[in-house]
């Protein structure tokens, strides 16, 4: 190679790290980087909090701080605790119904599953939450995938008349089966653990009130191609969770999926409703930890 053309090389590809690093730090998903009194500024998401991921912090305690922050929801909470968020300003952005270990693909579970669901539908109408979750639920031995596809779809038109008529929306989530190394960061034997097999379900259903919730972290587990999947589907996702991947920790510069670009694409498709961040703390600090992830999600409306 001519001593000219490999100075040059050399050159480009430092360039090209300088960039690189830049952007890193313009990203902002560093720990160092986060203002300690920074609050959520731009209108393109609208920012929830899952309660479970910072127990034991009483749930009101973490409305107070997630409102501070600029954060307008939270969920994951139990429902006796309802009220009190709401006094503060915030809304219940998801109510919780069956659970996903106990969900409609067993015929066991079905009808609890059901019963579950339509209870869940009325709460939220009652406390202004316009979401409910649901799960396909667990395989189990001597399992029929096409049947229990079909179990899972006839259970949630049971319940979708209620939802419809109340104006609340059921949203599917699905869950990675390959971390077995914490009960809540995978989940081994999930019936629903690819996305677009959950989407597919959506479609079947065919319901307006029916949609995908879009977790970025199952998704980068089980499948990738975060930006392109929520591309194919914008027109059914009614829900998103953050959370870092692989360890569901903080979004910060430790993990692999590059938050600012996923919430970009988020608003580009359209979608401008609760993003809820459900990582689990690591930080001796977590109230920082989410107001890092709030700035690290916040941003604008997008123009395209």
């Amino acid at each position: 190679m001519p001593g000219s053309t490999r100075r040059r090389l050399l050159a480009a590809a430092a360039a090209g790290l300088g960039w690189a690093a830049t952007g890193a730090r313009g990203a902002g998903t560093a720990r160092t980087d986060i203002d300690p009194a920074g609050r959520v500024r731009h209108g393109g998401i609208r920012h929830s909090v899952m309660g479970w991921c910072f127990n034991p912090m009483d749930p009101v305690e973490l409305a107070r701080h997630a409102r501070d922050i600029g954060l307008v929801g939270i969920e994951g909470i139990d429902r006796r605790h309802y009220a009190a968020v709401k006094e503060l300003g915030l809304e219940i952005s998801l109510v919780g119904s069956h659970g996903f270990a106990r969900g409609p693909c067993d015929p066991r579970y079905r009808a609890e599953a059901v019963e579950k669901l339509a209870d869940a539908i009325d709460v939220a109408a009652a406390v202004g939450s316009r979401k409910v979750i649901t799960f396909t639920g667990m395989r189990f031995p001597g399992m029929d995938d096409e049947r229990a596809a079909d179990d899972c779809i006839a259970a949630w038109k049971e319940v979708l008349p209620r939802a419809e008529r109340q104006g609340i929306t059921l949203v599917l989530e699905h869950l990675n089966s390959r971390d077995a190394s914490h009960p809540m960061k995978g989940h081994p034997g999930y019936f629903g653990d690819h996305l677009d097999f959950c989407a597919s379900l959506v479609r079947r259903v065919g319901s307006p009130c029916f949609k995908l919730l879009f977790d970025v972290y199952h998704v980068g587990i089980m499948d990738g191609d975060v930006i392109r999947r929520l591309r194919e589907h914008r027109e059914i996702i009614g829900h998103l969770h953050t959370a870092g991947v692989p360890g569901r920790g903080e979004l910060d510069d430790t993990q692999e999926i590059h938050y600012p670009a996923v919430m970009r694409a988020v608003t580009e498709i359209g979608y401008h409703d609760f993003v809820a961040h459900e990582f689990i703390p690591t930080w001796d600090d977590p109230v920082l930890a989410l107001r890092h992830a709030a700035l690290v999600c916040d941003v604008g409306r997008s123009s395209g």
